[in-house]
């Protein structure tokens, strides 16, 4: 199984494997020879397509006999045209991914070729349960499904449906089965999640999951993915800035920093409301991280409008940004637009702000030589005694002078220098720290 796309897919895609492996099918990766292929899709820009046509094609030609099951976001949207591709069995929706075991098992009498619903008639969150995620010592917990904010340019709600939430006590009882499962953080993940609990009776909401979490001490750490500007409270802000379990990083989509381009967009904030935002956050917490999206080349953006997001990035201290070139998706309101930018010229301002956010990135890191961080190691660097982990507030940090025993484990760390937006130092305690692979005593 492959998977292309966001949190919430690769959550999914955790989730499809555990219960073929219920079902005692027996896993393969990707790149070997298996007797059927599944390819979990995105269709967020058309690049994406194109990459999931990629992958359909290489496992046909892996193994021509193979049957290829298709499911995802792009299988939702536009069954007919990928059930046309040769070697496709199954195409599944978003809503029968819990069903690709009998989907496998079907394929034999020649049936189901297409399994898609509509999207819109899910009322209820998909069932899908991940206990853990092997290999990793960061677990994703998906929450929230679906988007009702329909912003022109995105596909995502036709493809996901209407906002749809995991209950409560379903949530606190994953995060502590993922907990015990061996995961030390927990990352909580929604198409958007920022709308969690309100379709909910009672509803419920997002800042209650986390003071619940840092008050009962769930897991040790709990990170949370995107959320949109109008969605992060005054009590999430003050809950965060003396928290030891929520991780201090916030990724805040911007898209635009122009007023009219947000507008068209269907954003419902201002560049003057994002600025105050960030301004409040930063001035509560001063060493949080937060990253941003950002979007160039929308129908009608301009020198003078692109000029205003490059202004507005430039001021606000970000950790990291993520670039995207505007994508045309067919049946959104921005595809009718007028004022199209040449890829040319879109590709020109994703490298301006793309140099920008290395820019950002290397000067968040800097801040914190010499500083104490608190480190999730996650894997070792090149076999040369070097570990790989990210601090609470997501900065990649390389460790010297340990060993893999140190795999999974939250340890202290001093950096001592930073270089290309990571920090590089030792393993530090209050009794000793590590140098040359020799722990001195202080």
């Amino acid at each position: 199984m492959t998977t292309l796309g966001c949190k919430v897919n690769q959550y999914e895609s955790a989730g499809i494997i555990e219960a073929l492996h219920e079902e005692k099918f027996s896993i393969v990766p990707f790149i070997e020879q298996a007797d059927c292929y599944i390819i979990n899709t995105c269709t967020v820009t058309g690049r994406a397509n194109y990459q999931s046509r990629q992958l359909i094609r290489r496992a046909g030609r892996r193994n021509p006999e193979a049957s290829i099951i298709v499911t995802g976001c792009y299988a939702q949207v536009a069954p007919h045209e990928i059930a046309s591709l040769p070697g496709v069995s199954v195409v599944a929706g978003n809503m029968e991914k819990e069903c690709i075991a009998a989907a496998i098992r079907a394929m034999a009498s020649g049936k189901n070729r297409i399994l898609v619903g509509d999207i819109y008639r899910a009322r209820e969150i998909g069932r899908l349960a991940v206990t853990k995620f092997p290999g990793h010592t960061r677990a994703f917990l998906k929450i929230q499904d679906g988007c009702n904010s329909f912003c022109s340019f995105c596909i995502v709600p036709f493809a996901r449906g209407r906002s749809r939430s995991l209950p409560e006590d379903e949530v606190m009882d994953r995060i502590a089965v993922l907990r015990r499962s061996g995961h030390r953080e927990v990352v909580l993940t929604g198409i958007h999640l920022g709308a969690y609990g309100q379709d909910l009776r009672p509803q419920a909401n997002l800042l209650h999951i986390l003071r619940n979490v840092e008050e009962q001490g769930t897991v040790e750490r709990l990170r949370l993915s995107s959320l949109g500007p109008t969605e992060i409270t005054d009590g999430m802000i003050s809950l965060m800035k003396d928290a030891k379990i929520i991780c201090r990083h916030l990724h805040i989509p911007l898209q635009s920093g122009d007023d009219k381009i947000l507008s068209l967009m269907g954003r419902n904030y201002d560049a003057a409301f994002f600025r105050r935002l960030l301004k409040t956050i930063w001035e509560d917490i001063p060493d949080i991280a937060i990253g941003t999206d950002v979007m160039v080349g929308f129908p009608g953006e301009g020198k003078d409008e692109f000029g205003n997001t490059v202004r507005l990035i430039e001021e606000l201290p970000f950790a990291y940004l993520h670039v995207f070139p505007y994508s045309e998706r067919p049946g959104t309101r921005a595809a009718r637009l007028p004022g199209r930018v040449s890829q040319a010229e879109k590709k020109r301002r994703v490298e301006i702000l793309r140099e920008l956010g290395k820019y950002k990135r290397d000067a968040f890191a800097k801040r914190f030589k010499e500083k104490k961080l608190s480190v999730l190691i996650e894997t070792e660097e090149d076999g040369a005694g070097f570990m790989r982990g990210f601090s609470d507030n997501y900065i990649p940090v390389v460790v010297a002078g340990g060993d893999s025993a140190l795999t999974n484990q939250i340890i202290p760390v001093i950096p001592d220098h930073a270089q290309d937006g990571k920090l590089f130092g030792k393993f530090y305690s209050e009794s000793f720290i590590w140098v040359d692979g020799r722990s001195i005593s202080q």
